[in-house]
């Protein structure tokens, strides 16, 4: 008996874990976001990487060590998870709204023109 109550309770944390991250994903409600970036200082720059990208002629961490102005290229532009209000405002609204596994369109900010590569959402 003292096994079936355990086996049980096991299950119901499963589910409620479970089903909880399902309806984070349906509501859009996300707390944390893992993306890599690609910061460069035109428009044009990012629209022609992304193209090169898409075209699968250089990957994106490839792409972001190669041209990336920020710091993180050195790890392909890997920023790690973030929180609301830790990134400027632009910025965290793409990522926040982007499809998990999507590259973001061209984004702008005051320090540049960023593509965002959304690797998770939880």
């Amino acid at each position: 008996m003292k096994k079936i109550l355990v086996a049980f309770i096991l299950i119901l944390g499963f589910i409620f874990t479970f089903t909880d991250k399902i309806g984070a994903q349906m509501d859009n409600n996300f707390t944390e976001v893992r993306a890599e970036h690609i910061l460069v200082e035109t428009e044009k720059e990012a629209s022609e990487i992304k193209s090169q990208i898409e075209n699968k002629k250089i990957t994106f961490e490839d792409a972001a060590k190669k041209y990336s102005k920020c710091p993180s290229k050195a790890n392909g532009g890997d920023l790690g998870y973030f929180s609301k209000g830790m990134m400027v405002k632009e910025f965290e609204t793409a990522a926040f709204e982007a499809p998990e596994g999507s590259i973001t369109n061209p984004v702008q900010t005051q320090f540049g023109w960023h593509l965002i590569k959304i690797i998770d959402k939880k």
